[in-house]
């Protein structure tokens, strides 16, 4: 008789059995296949096709980076190309006045009248350029405040000796009218008059002529104004009735230059034309948005350094758009717009005298950025 054999507690399975079969040892085991845990079995390896549209992409993304790089470089090159200069500091030298506090800034803004070139169909050309507008532009540190200081192009100053651009020097003069120094010497002549009489470092100046300054007004759409009285005056093209207007570049160009058909025709009623213009391009441009605006921002930027010429040290794209930015927490109600304090010129009644000690006083606190003087009543 056999021998029993005793169950296996512990059965090795058999390796010939599948899915359900019973054990021969006598135990039902139930064999199951295990699923791969998600995240834990083998990677895939990226296939020709995944590995080259990868590969593309990157390339794509590359070549976009470098196109917009470059694009950007050319847009800059091209506005730095429109850019005239000139050489201010190296032609006055080092004997000038001191430069004022750490962060404020003086700027010469010079409107030329030359009849040359485009500018021909506002006149014969008088054989050189004279400073039609000249505004003393002080930024207070900070940037948050601003004086424009409108000198009077008829002023009779000392107008010192000038370095000319064929190596030789001008004749200083006791008396000359101010505008006289522009077509003397240029916008560096221009400088040297301001600095030497009002004592105040000039760090920057910024030359417009009449095309210029109607293509920027353009660029910007235009400038709201609201006039006082009818202006008609066939000499500026200008024909305006009185109320609110909508002035495009060759209107703004009329405004800022008429002077024979407002108040006693003397040149501060055109002064008082040119603040109220510029206040109101302040105004426009602060609510504007410009400087978010690409495409708007390029458009007033290539108008502008067309426009301009400039010192050396703002003579690029880069340090304009710099000044700009730099103004952008400047309100409009912060810009004060003064006129240097003049009087009768004894010698000429069409020509006036700097009145000491008032003009004194405001280029003090241009000078050392300090609080402006009261109002005379005659500004008001």
């Amino acid at each position: 008789m056999a021998a029993a054999v005793a169950d296996d507690p512990h059965p090795r399975p058999n390796p010939h059995t599948t899915g359900s079969e019973v054990s021969t040892m006598g135990t039902a085991h139930t064999r199951t296949r295990r699923r791969p845990t998600r995240g834990r079995g083998r990677r895939r390896r990226a296939g020709p096709r995944t590995g080259l549209k990868r590969r593309r992409l990157a390339l794509t993304a590359a070549s976009l980076a470098t196109v917009l790089a470059l694009g950007g470089w050319l847009l800059y090159a091209r506005l730095d190309a429109n850019l005239a200069t000139t050489d201010v500091d190296a032609t006055l030298g080092s004997d000038r006045p001191t430069r004022g506090p750490d962060g404020s800034l003086n700027i010469l803004l010079l409107g030329s009248d030359s009849r040359a070139g485009q500018n021909a169909e506002y006149g014969a050309d008088a054989g050189g350029a004279r400073s039609d507008t000249a505004m003393l532009v002080h930024l207070a540190k900070g940037r948050r405040e601003a004086t424009v200081v409108s000198i009077p192009r008829d002023t009779m100053v000392a107008r010192p000796a000038c370095p000319l651009p064929n190596g030789h020097t001008s004749q200083a003069s006791a008396a000359a009218m101010y505008n006289s120094a522009y077509a003397v010497g240029g916008s560096a002549c221009a400088v040297k008059t301001v600095e030497q009489l009002g004592k105040v470092r000039i760090d920057h100046v910024l030359d417009v002529d009449f095309t210029g300054f109607k293509k920027l007004v353009d660029a910007v759409g235009g400038v709201t104004v609201t006039t006082d009285q009818a202006i008609h005056d066939r000499d500026s093209h200008l024909d305006l009735e009185a109320g609110r207007h909508r002035l495009d570049g060759e209107q703004a160009l009329g405004l800022v230059r008429t002077r024979h058909s407002i108040g006693d025709g003397s040149d501060l009623g055109r002064i008082k034309l040119q603040q109220t213009f510029m206040a109101a391009l302040a105004q426009q441009l602060s609510g504007s948005g410009l400087l978010t605006d690409p495409v708007r921002l390029y458009q007033v930027a290539d108008a502008a350094t067309s426009a301009l010429t400039t010192d050396k040290a703002l003579g690029s794209a880069q340090a304009l758009l710099g000044l700009a930015r730099g103004l952008a927490d400047l309100q409009p109600s912060r810009i004060a717009f003064r006129t240097l304090p003049v009087g009768p010129y004894p010698k000429d009644p069409n020509r006036v005298a700097v009145k000491r000690p008032e003009a004194d006083a405001l280029f003090t606190a241009v000078r050392d950025d300090t609080a402006l003087p009261p109002v005379s009543t005659k500004e008001k």
